[in-house]
């Protein structure tokens, strides 16, 4: 349907009718020409950008911490702290690169308080598989002595992440920007937290470039399957579930 063809329905019934048209049939005209729109000028109207184009993961090499602190001048670690140190170790080990740097406090007098931690610190390393020799020490001035000063563990090591922070609105979320609205986009700063948690969730950086070999299968389940075949059976596992059943008593009267 076309604007050619409700003029010429209109003109048929000459100047003085058209003119005692109600304005309902002009609407009605015009509700009839959005229907004959094509739904391909509707949904292209929405924005083509894709967030993962917007904010993209990234691997990069980033350092990973853990902060010790000292719980008593001169005393080792407690429980807690010796098994986050030994855990610590072993991430080292699975995906660190280089070596494994340990900045101690200096200044106010903790020397000798953070010396009794750190020696505990080196025996959690080596229960966690690293040696205490590949431990690198640093040392930093104390900013403020009044606060907690701990020993900084940290190694560098694959991370998956953004390029750049969330909660950047660089458009105004009102009515303030007519063109913007109209375009029915989403704002910039949609899908960020979701492709933030994301990266910060996946155990293995690089399974976001590439997928995984196959495992080995399972040869006796296949060959149960190829004997079932011989025999003419049904090689389709049938697995059995049951439901609890629900003492009748149980419930109201």
């Amino acid at each position: 349907m076309n604007m050619q063809g409700v003029a010429l329905a209109m003109t048929d019934r000459g100047p003085s009718r058209t003119s005692r048209w109600p304005l309902a049939v002009v609407l009605a005209a015009g509700v009839a020409l959005g229907g004959c729109a094509s739904k391909t000028d509707v949904t292209g109207s929405i924005s083509a950008s894709d967030l993962r184009e917007r904010h993209p993961i990234v691997l990069r090499d980033a350092p990973r911490s853990l902060d010790v602190f000292v719980v008593r001048a001169g005393a080792g670690l407690d429980n807690r702290q010796a098994e986050d140190v030994a855990s610590f170790a072993a991430e080292y080990r699975r995906s660190g690169r280089g070596g494994l740097v340990a900045q101690v406090p200096t200044g106010g007098g903790r020397e000798m308080a953070t010396h009794g931690t750190l020696e505990s610190v080196r025996r959690a390393l080596a229960r966690g598989g690293v040696s205490p020799a590949s431990l690198s020490i640093r040392t930093y001035p104390i900013a403020d002595p009044n606060l907690a000063s701990p020993i900084r563990l940290s190694f560098a090591s694959l991370q998956a992440g953004l390029p750049h922070s969330c909660g950047q609105w660089t458009q105004d979320a009102g009515v303030s920007d007519w063109k913007f609205d109209g375009s029915n986009e989403t704002m910039w700063n949609f899908g960020c937290s979701s492709q933030a948690t994301l990266a910060a969730q996946v155990a293995d950086p690089i399974d976001l470039v590439r997928g995984r070999s196959e495992g080995r299968s399972d040869i006796v389940k296949r060959m149960n399957a190829i004997g079932k075949l011989r025999e003419g059976k049904d090689p389709s596992t049938q697995y059995r579930q049951e439901t609890p059943q629900i003492n009748s008593a149980v419930g109201g009267r």
